[in-house]
Formats: structure tokens, C-alpha cells, sequence
């Protein structure tokens, strides 16, 4: 079927009445459609995102994990669907988003201070307002790094710690982040990971990681989105309810290791069909 066909199908599909998600949902799509060169990726897709929970989307490589995000977030256009949070389109919605690549996600001519500033000027805040809450995020994540030198002069762990905190600053009520964790080292990512549990403990963001490692999706989930091949539909959504702040020693934790043992199973499943 080609490119033209698809897009006729698409436009020329019955429009169904919207169906809202259970009670606590927070992104409610449905019948989410993308095409990419008349083939699609996604086709008819529903979901639902639960509030206050941080939510992993991992599958195999080419089903459009970060893409799915991206259409959420409206970097993506999408061919045909409805995505409402909470009941309202993303122009009434605040989000934030963190890049991987956070060496091209910062503006290199402003100081670092004033990237993370940059969302509050936006809404044209005050001077005290913007103070104040920069100072209660240096105090979050503990920061020991000169936030007045430009993001090139800083290691690639202090980069994305200021991307994080810019995302956070003016109080998202979702939170993106496309593999945040992939060009980092060890000892930042435990650092940060330990942070985004902080934050998400004191503020309930909701929260939804792409991530290409299953450890860390488990790790940092209320909820495992696992999805199939392309055309990409949820294979399963599992459930991980460990307290939080989750440690290094939960990483041994019999109902850690069973979750993430599930997870791989039901990837390996989805990649051999």
C-alpha cells in the first residue's frame, strides 16, 4: 500500500467516540497512528498512562520506543489518533523533556544558570520567582558545579544534570526522558537516578523513561511498558511495586529480579516472532 493509499485509508476511517481511560489515568491515547515511508509503526494504538507512577517503555530495537514518547510530547506529528492529558490537549498541558543527546539539548551561547532559567522566562515569572526556585534546584540535586560557565566548559554527567533540572523547573506534570542515562557514566548514572527518585517522591510527576537497558527500566518503573515488533502494540504492562527510594540492594531483592527476569522473558518472546 502506498504513502497516498495510507493516507486516504487514514483520513477516510470512522471517527470513534473517545473512550476515557480508568480511573487515575493521566495520558489517555487512542487509536494512534503513524506511518513512516507507507509502512506503519503504529496502527490503531490505545494506551493508558497512569498518573503519579513512572512509567518504562523498552521493546525491540526499531519499534519506536523514543518515537511513541515523542508523539506524546508533540515532537512527532501523528497520521491520525487523540492524545489528552488528564482530559486536556498538550497545548494546556505542561511538560518537560530531557534529551539523550544533551550536548545538542543545551543552548551553548547562554550560561548554564540561564538554560535551566529559560522555561520560567518563558512564562514570565519574576526575578525573585526565578531565584527562588533555582535555588531550591541547586539544593535538589545538590549541585557543586559553576552553574555560571557555559554548558560546553562542563563534563557530560554535569550537562545532563542541568537538562534534567531545566525539564524540572517549572513544575511539568509529565515528564519525558529518551534514555537519559545512555552517554553518562556509571557513578552519574547512579547519581542520577537516584535524584529523579527524589524529585518524583517529593513532587508525584509523572514520568515516562525510554530506556535500552532492562535493568534500568525495571529499576526506575511503577510500571514496565514492554511493546511488540513493528507494527508496534503493547505486548504486556507489568506491574514492579517495590518502595522507593529503590538502592543498589534492591537490585538483589527476590521480587526485583523475578520482575526483571518476566520483562526479558517476554522481550525475547516479542523478538523471535
Amino acid at each position: 500500500m502506498s504513502a497516498v493509499l495510507n493516507a486516504a485509508v487514514i483520513a477516510d476511517a470512522p471517527v470513534r467516540p473517545f473512550e476515557p481511560g480508568p480511573t487515575g489515568t493521566h495520558i489517555t491515547i487512542r487509536g494512534l497512528t503513524k506511518y513512516f515511508a507507507g509502512w506503519p509503526l503504529y496502527e490503531n494504538f490505545n494506551l493508558d498512562i497512569p498518573k503519579h507512577k513512572i512509567v518504562s517503555v523498552f521493546g525491540p530495537n526499531g519499534c519506536g520506543k523514543s518515537t511513541l514518547i515523542n508523539m506524546i510530547a508533540g515532537l512527532i506529528p501523528i497520521d491520525s489518533g487523540q492524545i489528552l492529558f488528564d482530559g486536556k490537549g498538550l497545548k494546556d498541558t505542561k511538560i518537560g523533556y530531557v534529551f539523550q543527546n544533551y550536548r545538542e539539548a543545551m543552548f551553548p551561547w547562554m550560561r548554564t544558570i540561564d538554560n535551566i532559567a529559560y522555561p520560567l522566562k518563558l512564562e514570565a515569572r519574576g526575578k525573585a520567582e526565578v531565584d527562588r526556585r533555582m535555588a531550591e534546584l541547586v539544593a535538589s540535586f545538590d549541585v557543586k558545579f559553576d552553574l555560571n560557565r557555559y554548558p560546553y566548559e562542563l563534563s557530560g554527567g554535569q550537562q545532563q544534570t542541568a537538562s534534567i533540572m531545566r525539564a524540572l523547573a517549572p513544575g511539568p506534570e509529565v515528564l519525558f526522558l529518551d534514555e537519559p542515562f545512555s552517554a553518562l557514566d556509571f557513578e552519574m548514572t547512579l547519581f542520577i537516578r537516584e535524584k529523579l527518585q527524589e524529585v518524583f517522591m517529593h513532587t508525584g510527576t509523572t514520568m515516562l523513561l525510554v530506556s535500552h537497558d532492562l535493568e534500568e527500566a525495571v529499576y526506575l518503573a511503577d510500571e514496565v511498558l514492554l511493546l511488540t515488533k513493528r507494527p508496534t502494540r503493547v505486548a504486556e504492562i507489568l506491574q514492579y511495586a517495590d518502595a522507593r527510594p529503590r538502592t543498589v540492594a534492591t537490585l538483589s531483592e527476590p521480587s526485583f529480579i523475578a520482575a526483571k527476569k518476566l520483562s526479558l522473558e517476554i522481550f525475547q518472546r516479542e523478538v523471535r516472532r
